[in-house]
């Protein structure tokens, strides 16, 4: 059975909550369609050990910008360059799927920056992207976005 791989940095929380209602939408359609693939996930920290990653996985990232305005003088990625940084350990990029971003709406054109960023970066599509903690319409057009790469 295929299932979503998903790897994740969260510091507000916001990334953490929407990947595991993700997590548990994904077991309710398997448990009503077997062929539904499951969600697991790993959560990157300032801790994390750098492992190779064996499977296929989608990076979920958050926005945290510092400097600039993303536009003419540009920003700088702050607080998961953890996670850029474990892409882009030994082959993990190679099994990038592709990137799925959170951010607030209220940063306008700035919203999810950091997850286009690192879909270019890593010659990724940007999959999908919610805001904040997402909503339940949320969940399922992620889940239903990702199914379509594993499957």
């Amino acid at each position: 059975m295929m299932s979503i791989q998903i790897l994740f940095f969260s510091i507000s929380g916001n990334t953490r909550a929407f990947v595991k209602k993700l997590s548990e939408y994904a077991t309710t359609k398997h448990e009503e369609d077997a062929s539904k693939p499951l969600v697991t996930f790993k959560e990157i920290t300032d801790d994390s050990l750098f492992e190779e990653m064996l499977e296929p996985f989608f990076a979920f990232v958050p926005t945290y910008l510092d400097g600039g305005n993303g536009a003419e003088n540009g920003t700088n990625e702050i607080m998961t360059n953890t996670l850029s940084e474990f892409i882009e350990f030994k082959d993990n990029r190679q099994k990038c799927l592709g990137v799925v971003g959170s951010g607030n709406k209220n940063f306008n054109w700035q919203y999810c920056l950091t997850a286009k960023q690192y879909a270019e970066r890593f010659d990724v599509p940007m999959v999908d992207d919610f805001e904040l903690r997402g909503t339940p319409t949320d969940v399922e057009r992620v889940y239903e976005n990702l199914v379509k790469y594993v499957v």
